[in-house]
């Protein structure tokens, strides 16, 4: 006699236990499929043809067209070009003897807090200098000292703070920048004291070789010519009641930096044999007409933003 035993069948699955346990089966699917669905849902209910909208698009695409052309070109390209001659012309040892780990606290974070004095740098322009001087061998601490006070203090910023807001505040820009530059910096080196300590001792032993390198008086006149460069390009308007020498050297900031571009070209052909084609290419690309900046560039810009001007624009009849 054959006993069969009835077993009761499998509980079906609901639908959200399948999802789930796809959810968990695929993760990257359903990430690249809800980024689909997100991305179509977006598109499908973007409000075209409504006024503010298209005008809010325009003046970002504006904004953003701008600061390729100004921005990065007058302010990142220069620094870059900076840091680049600052990892290859300035001496590693005397870097590291005023910057470095190793170096006495007081002089390495005096030092950094306010070597950005000298120069005219932005936020944004101020990073690839503090990579090449923490490349070189500078502390952490020093190095997030002048990455912070950089922007702050330079020449031009202090003086026109102290010029319209007044003489207090300008000075109380300049000590308030060190001052938190100095806690700053000591702050990330006591964070990263560990990694500094291993920096110590990879550095230990370490010479470089003496006799090397280019003239200084050329490589003091290939840094003033950079810093010239960056400083007469970004030039900030002046009106002529308030300052008739900032104003002047506003009107001539093109030709200024032009010729401190020449001049820089000239040092590269003439005294250190480069090739002059890829520098007159690069003249040719600064010169193309319509950039960013120049009264014809600002005119079109205005025409299309009025073209968008909810208050000049008539009403879009909707579809």
């Amino acid at each position: 006699m054959v006993t069969t035993t009835m077993t009761d069948p499998a509980p079906s699955t609901g639908l959200p236990d399948r999802l789930r346990a796809a959810l968990r089966d695929y993760p990257v699917e359903f990430k690249w499929l809800g980024g689909i669905v997100a991305g179509f849902l977006l598109v499908f209910f973007m409000p075209v043809g409504a006024a503010r909208f298209d005008n809010a698009i325009l003046e970002g695409l504006a904004l953003l067209n701008g600061y390729a052309r100004e921005h990065v070109m007058l302010c990142l390209v220069p620094a870059f070009f900076i840091a680049g001659a600052i990892a290859v012309f300035i001496s590693q040892d005397a870097v590291m003897k005023y910057l470095g780990p190793a170096a006495h606290k007081a002089t390495a974070y005096g030092v950094a807090s306010v070597s950005g004095s000298i120069l005219a740098v932005c936020s944004c322009t101020v990073l690839p200098l503090f990579g090449g001087i923490y490349r070189r061998g500078a502390g952490l601490g020093p190095a997030i000292a002048f990455l912070y006070s950089g922007p702050a203090i330079n020449v031009l910023a202090i003086v026109l703070t102290a010029k319209i807001l007044g003489v207090e505040l300008g000075v109380a820009r300049a000590m308030g920048a060190v001052g938190f530059a100095l806690v700053i910096g000591s702050i990330m080196h006591w964070i990263y004291r560990r990694e500094e300590q291993a920096r110590i001792g990879s550095q230990k032993g370490f010479a470089l070789g003496a006799g090397q390198g280019r003239p200084l008086g050329d490589t003091a006149a290939f840094f003033a010519l950079q810093v010239a460069v960056l400083v007469f390009a970004n030039w900030a308007p002046a009106r002529a009641e308030d300052s008739a020498i900032w104003h002047a050297i506003f009107a001539w900031k093109w030709p200024l930096t032009a010729l401190a571009g020449l001049g820089l070209a000239g040092l590269l052909v003439w005294r250190w044999r480069w090739n002059w084609r890829p520098l007159a290419a690069t003249v040719g690309v600064v010169r193309r007409p319509g950039r960013a900046g120049s009264p014809a560039s600002r005119a079109g810009v205005q025409r299309r933003s009025d073209r968008f001007d909810p208050d000049r624009r008539p009403a879009t009849r909707r579809r």
